[in-house]
């Protein structure tokens, strides 16, 4: 594995959307997200790390210490088991794996184990006491909900097919409306999310410059191996880095993040709306000291 980080990192990641639906809600007929007080679009924290997890997944697939531990259809309680096979520790006679062992050590060794062979558990942290007790670990890597830079309008679009799952259907009259459903896009969106990495957080599950790289890897790249009906046109869009010259830090996060602005280039009252995001222009003011801004994107 390689060296741990020892530096602190906070980031602003801009990404867009065009004709699609960035992140569906379940609780809404699957309409894209949205903050009913403001009709500003949102993408969840969730959303962007099963997509960061997607990307790590084809890029290192087979690679030693790059395994997914959250993934689709995934038995957790199964992968908790690997770590107590590997280091050949027993289960107890009576709880079996619910408990990690009595020995702290070996309750250590078992979630170090999980950190060790699972990018996304020393990335994300990870609960892992769902039957078979694995432990649990607080990760370095957290991200907030992403926010669209003005509000957006959702369009619901009606879907139609030309084949026919019957032959009812196959005899009905050829001028028959056969409507498959609807589709929920929004026409263009841009959207602002925050990340922090703490390094004293990445000494505890070995979030190393190995795994940091690979993380500005997956934002720049991910949404080019994410491309379905309903997300046919999302970008990243800038990747600003703040990066500290120690563990601890040497500015508050949320000064940082004011420091980047993004704004309409159209400032007229009566603008169009945006269409892309050369409709936008991103400014990055002065930061404290012993802070320094790397752009990746």
């Amino acid at each position: 594995m390689s060296q741990v980080i020892t530096n602190r990192y906070e980031f602003v990641y801009l990404f867009d959307v065009t004709n699609g639906n960035p992140n569906g809600d379940p609780d809404a007929g699957n309409l894209p997200r949205l903050d009913p007080e403001t009709s500003h679009g949102l993408v969840t924290d969730v959303s962007l790390k099963r997509k960061i997890r997607n990307f790590v997944a084809l890029d290192k697939e087979d690679t030693e210490g790059f395994a997914i531990y959250m993934q689709e259809k995934a038995i957790l309680n199964n992968q908790h088991e690997k770590a107590w096979k590997a280091l050949d520790i027993p289960k107890d006679e009576k709880d079996g794996y619910k408990k990690l062992p009595k020995d702290e050590a070996k309750a250590r060794e078992i979630t170090a184990w999980m950190c060790k062979n699972f990018f996304d558990v020393r990335s994300f942290g990870a609960v892992m006491s769902t039957g078979v007790n694995a432990g649990q670990v607080r990760g370095p890597v957290q991200l907030a909900f992403a926010s669209s830079i003005e509000p957006v309008l959702p369009l619901e679009i009606s879907i139609t097919r030309m084949a026919v799952t019957t032959e009812k259907e196959a005899e009905a009259q050829s001028g028959d409306n056969r409507t498959m459903g609807r589709k929920h896009i929004l026409p263009y969106g841009l959207y602002r999310a925050h990340g922090f990495i703490s390094a004293k957080l990445a000494e505890r599950t070995g979030f190393g410059e190995a795994d940091l790289q690979l993380l500005w890897q997956a934002l720049i790249n991910m949404f080019e191996h994410d491309r379905s009906a309903a997300r046919g046109e999302m970008a990243a869009r800038k990747l600003i880095v703040f990066k500290h010259d120690n563990a601890m830090g040497n500015a508050p996060a949320h000064v940082l993040f004011d420091s980047v602005k993004v704004e309409r280039n159209d400032k007229s009252e009566h603008r169009p709306p945006a269409r892309s995001f050369s409709d936008y222009s991103v400014s990055i003011g002065a930061v404290p000291e012993g802070v320094t801004i790397e752009e990746k994107l």
